[in-house]
C-alpha cells in the first residue's frame, strides 16, 4: 500500500469529557478555512463526531444500511475484514462543506475492535490476516484520502485505551493531548503515557518480525503538544483554581508522558518542554452547547457575541498553525 501523504493526527486521551470531538471539528474547521483540505474520521462507536455534523435521519439512515452492499460508514469499509469475505471495501466520504469530509461512524465498530485483539496476536506470529487486519483501517482512510487529495485527517477517537485506539495512534504522523483543568485529568496522563510506550515497543517488535512485502502501520505517533481545556475565565483572568491547575498538567504531560517516550525514541518528542502547549481552549459555556446543536464551529455558531465568536475563533486558528508548523503540510 502506498501511503497518501495527507497528515494524520488525533487528539487523544483515553478520559472521557476532555472536549476531544469538540476540538477535533474546531480546529479541522480553522485549516479548511485557510484552504486545505480535510478529513473527519469517526472512529469512535459512539458516533459522537458524526451526530454532531450530520442530522439524526441521515445519521439513521446510513447506520440503518451500513452493512449491505451500498454501505458508507466506516463498518461498511471493514465489514469484509472482520467477517473474512474479502479486502477493505472502498467508501465515498460525505463532504460537510468547503473541503471537509466526513468518514461517518459506526456502533458496529466495535465488532472490529473485537477482532483487533486477536488479529494483533497474530502479527506476532507473523501472520498474513493479523497484518492485513491491523492495517485495515489506515487502508480504508488512505484510499478516501488519495480519492479525494486530503492533506490532514483528523481521527476522533474514544475515551479508552482498547485495541481500536491502538492502531489509530500507530497509524498517526502525530497527536495532542487535550486535558480538562481537574485533577482527574493530571492523574489520567500517567496511564496515557504507560500504554503509549507499550503500543509502540510493542510495534517495533512486529515490524522486526513482519515478513516481506506486508503493509506495516508507521508506528512513530510525534506527540505534537498539549492543549489545556475547558478552564474558566472572569474579568480576562483564570480562576484561582484553574490556574493552580495549569503547572500541574504542564508537569503531568512532562513527568508522565514525554519522559516515557523519549526513553523509547527521542524523536517521539521534537520539542522542547517550553513549547508543549501548543493553545488553550476555555469554557464556551452556552454557544459551545449551540454549535454542537447547530452542526458548527463554535466561531461560526448563531448564538453568544461577536466577541466570543472571535475569542473561539483565534483560540482554533492559533492550534490549527501550531499543528502545520509541527506537522508540516502535507507533500
Amino acid at each position: 500500500m502506498a501511503r497518501h501523504t495527507a497528515r494524520r493526527v488525533v487528539i487523544f486521551n483515553h478520559k472521557g469529557g476532555v472536549g476531544k470531538t469538540t476540538l477535533t471539528i474546531n480546529v479541522a474547521h480553522s485549516l479548511v478555512s485557510s484552504g486545505k483540505r480535510v478529513l473527519l474520521v469517526d472512529s469512535d462507536p459512539q458516533c459522537n463526531l458524526t451526530a454532531y455534523l450530520i442530522e439524526e435521519s441521515v445519521v439513521n439512515g446510513l447506520l440503518d444500511s451500513s452493512d449491505s452492499a451500498t454501505g458508507a460508514t466506516i463498518w461498511s469499509g471493514l465489514k469484509p475484514i472482520v467477517e473474512a469475505t474479502g479486502d477493505v471495501r472502498r467508501i465515498r466520504a460525505i463532504e460537510i462543506g468547503n473541503g471537509l469530509y466526513l468518514l461517518p461512524g459506526d456502533i458496529r465498530l466495535a465488532e472490529f475492535e473485537q477482532e483487533l485483539s486477536q488479529l494483533w496476536g497474530e502479527c506476532f506470529q507473523r501472520k498474513l490476516k493479523g497484518f492485513r487486519g491491523t492495517t485495515a483501517l489506515s487502508k480504508l482512510v488512505n484510499d478516501i484520502c488519495t480519492d479525494l487529495n486530503i492533506d490532514y485527517v483528523f481521527y476522533d477517537s474514544g475515551p479508552n485505551i482498547g485495541p481500536l485506539n491502538r492502531v489509530i495512534l500507530l497509524d498517526c504522523d502525530g497527536f495532542i493531548i487535550p486535558a480538562a483543568c481537574d485533577l482527574f485529568s493530571v492523574r489520567a496522563l500517567k496511564t496515557l503515557g504507560h500504554t503509549l510506550t507499550a503500543w509502540i515497543r510493542d510495534w517495533k517488535t512486529i515490524s522486526e518480525l513482519a515478513p516481506d512485502a506486508v503493509d506495516l502501520l508507521p508506528g512513530h505517533p510525534v506527540l505534537i503538544g498539549y492543549i489545556p481545556q475547558r478552564f474558566r475565565v472572569y474579568g480576562g483572568t483564570l480562576t484561582s483554581e484553574y490556574a493552580e491547575m495549569l503547572p500541574q498538567i504542564e508537569k503531568a504531560v512532562y513527568g508522565d508522558v514525554v519522559v516515557l517516550l523519549e526513553r523509547v525514541d527521542r524523536t517521539l518528542v521534537p520539542f522542547s518542554r517550553a513549547q508543549l502547549k501548543i493553545g488553550e481552549v476555555k469554557d464556551f459555556g452556552s454557544i459551545a452547547v449551540a454549535a454542537q446543536k447547530q452542526g458548527t464551529p463554535i466561531a461560526h455558531v448563531d448564538a453568544g457575541t461577536t466577541a466570543q465568536r472571535e475569542v473561539a475563533r483565534d483560540a482554533f486558528n492559533a492550534i490549527a498553525s501550531q499543528l502545520v508548523e509541527r506537522v508540516g503540510p502535507h507533500a
